[in-house]
Formats: structure tokens, C-alpha cells, sequence
């Protein structure tokens, strides 16, 4: 029963009488929860909300901010473990804070995570090209620091 089926039987009920009082109040939540239900539906949004509060967390993407974000690939090597000192942190730290965000995101996916350029696109909703020239502007700018 739709709510068109909801409204047909409420219009039948009598509203002098207790029953069909608490019927229609019955009813009449029904209606709207089922009301509200098609609209989330068809907008793919809650109702009521404007500003697209409920998919905020959704589609944020990774921020590569602090250096722990880089992942330890000890095992890929298989070697012995890969050591830096403070000072060393320090420095790459400084390093990506001198990236620009997009710059950061790119580099950090390309060379940490090994991710190819086309992947990168991909998760970022760039061009492959694009996310080239933020690659090669990083390794410009590391090139010039450690020069």
C-alpha cells in the first residue's frame, strides 16, 4: 500500500470517533515517514539538509601532513630496516610542507605508496597529465633543496 492507498483509508475514517482517531494519528505517521523515506530516495540526500551535510566525510581525500603517513616498507626490501634520525625527519618533513597540497598528495602517492600516475588520477579526479606536472614540480623542488 502506497500512500495514496494511506490517504484513501484515512479519508474513510470518522474523526468523531476514538478509534478511528488514533487511526487516522496512525496514518498520518505513516504518510510522512514514507513521504521522507521517497525523497531520500529520489534525492539520494536526507531531506531537509541543503548544504550536503550528511556525505561530508565521504569524498575527503587523504592529507598527507605529517611524516608518519609514510608507510614502513621494511618487508618490500627485505633487508635491514630502514632507520631515520630526527634530523632526517625533520628535513623530509620540511621537505613535503614546502609542496604544495596537491603536490604532496601526488608525490607522496607516486613514490611512498607506488601508485601509477594514472591511479593517482583516478583516486584524486585529475588528469593523468596534471597529476605529472605536480609530480615533476615536487621532484624540482626536492632536487633544488638537496642541491
Amino acid at each position: 500500500m502506497g500512500r495514496e492507498g494511506l490517504t484513501t483509508k484515512k479519508n474513510k475514517l470518522d474523526p468523531e470517533i476514538l478509534e478511528d482517531k488514533q487511526d487516522r494519528k496512525q496514518i498520518n505517521s505513516m504518510f510522512n515517514d514514507m513521504s521522507y523515506s521517497i525523497e531520500w530516495m529520489e534525492s539520494g540526500r536526507q531531506p531537509g539538509l541543503y548544504r550536503g551535510v550528511d556525505k561530508k566525510n565521504a569524498y575527503r581525500k587523504k592529507q598527507y601532513d605529517e611524516i608518519e603517513i609514510i608507510p614502513d616498507i621494511t618487508e618490500q626490501l627485505e633487508r635491514e630496516p630502514l632507520y631515520m634520525s630526527q634530523e632526517q625527519r625533520r628535513i623530509t618533513l620540511d621537505l613535503l610542507r614546502n609542496f604544495s597540497h596537491r603536490e604532496r598528495e601526488c608525490f607522496v602517492m607516486h613514490e611512498a605508496e607506488q601508485l601509477s600516475m594514472q591511479q593517482i588520477a583516478d583516486k584524486l579526479n585529475l588528469k593523468k597529465r596534471t597529476v605529472q606536472q605536480y609530480i615533476e614540480r615536487a621532484r624540482e623542488k626536492v632536487k633544488k633543496i638537496s642541491a
